[in-house]
């Protein structure tokens, strides 16, 4: 299977991303994948690897790139309940820094690339994201109703606050299907309800789904937080809704 790291022109620089694809030539759909805090890192090569074997071209970006190529910080092979702490406050100016102007800019200039691709071509994407990937993918996804035919988010965070530009309040831009999948304890039951009654008074197709016995995290095999059952299950959700909004539509 073909992989490659590339650079992406952006307007505050160049973004280094990951990027798979499958053998055999032609075009394949495409998916934009938002890392979790932790960033593109082995585990997250390893899962746009799977996806592409599905028959999609996956690119990984470093949302981060302004501070640096991957890995941004240094991390351990495995993060732990020790580890965690201490990698997070180093990780976390820099997805504060990550602002919505800042998000939207580098989603242009991601999308842009998908779109320019000769593996990938110009048709509808998906975009899918992991922890605080969740937020970008739906801010990404509502910037660009004709482009994105799906969007999924996987242990969330920051997606109903009190901010004017909170993603909940982006969901009228929204045209792609949605789905969710949250840890125990991800989102109040008071901020799922106001999400969903978003989605529903804009009429966009959705499902919002608590993997049982999980924590935030849990599809990252790298953290203590992994669950290969909660991952299995992401896969579960995530391939059909790729297939419907990608492939068949």
């Amino acid at each position: 299977m073909p992989t490659m790291t590339l650079q992406i022109p952006t307007e505050d620089g160049q973004a280094d991303a990951f990027a798979a694809y499958p053998d055999g030539g032609g075009q394949h759909p495409g998916v934009l994948l938002y890392m979790d805090i932790f960033g593109v890192r082995p585990v997250l090569e390893e899962m746009a690897r799977e996806l592409a074997g599905h028959g999609y071209y996956v690119l990984v970006p470093n949302v981060f790139y302004r501070r640096g190529p991957a890995p941004v910080v240094e991390l351990p092979e495995h993060i732990g309940a020790e580890a965690r702490p201490t990698v997070f406050s180093r990780l976390k100016p820099l997805m504060e820094e990550h602002t919505p102007e800042r998000v939207l800019r580098d989603a242009d200039a991601y999308l842009g690339f998908l779109a320019d691709r000769p593996e990938a071509g110009a048709g509808p994407v998906a975009v899918v994201g992991y922890c605080m990937g969740a937020a970008l993918a739906m801010r990404t996804a509502a910037a660009h109703p004709d482009r994105v035919a799906a969007a999924a988010g996987f242990h969330p965070s920051a997606l109903v606050t009190d901010a004017p530009d909170s993603p909940h309040r982006l969901v009228p831009g929204l045209r792609a299907e949605v789905h969710l999948g949250l840890a125990e304890g991800d989102m109040t039951p008071e901020a799922i309800a106001e999400f969903e009654q978003a989605l529903d008074a804009a009429g966009v197709a959705h499902t919002c789904e608590i993997y049982p016995g999980t924590v935030h995290g849990f599809t990252m095999a790298d953290t203590a937080a992994f669950d290969p059952a909660a991952l299995q299950r992401h896969w579960d959700r995530l391939l059909p809704l790729l297939d419907r909004t990608l492939t068949k539509g």
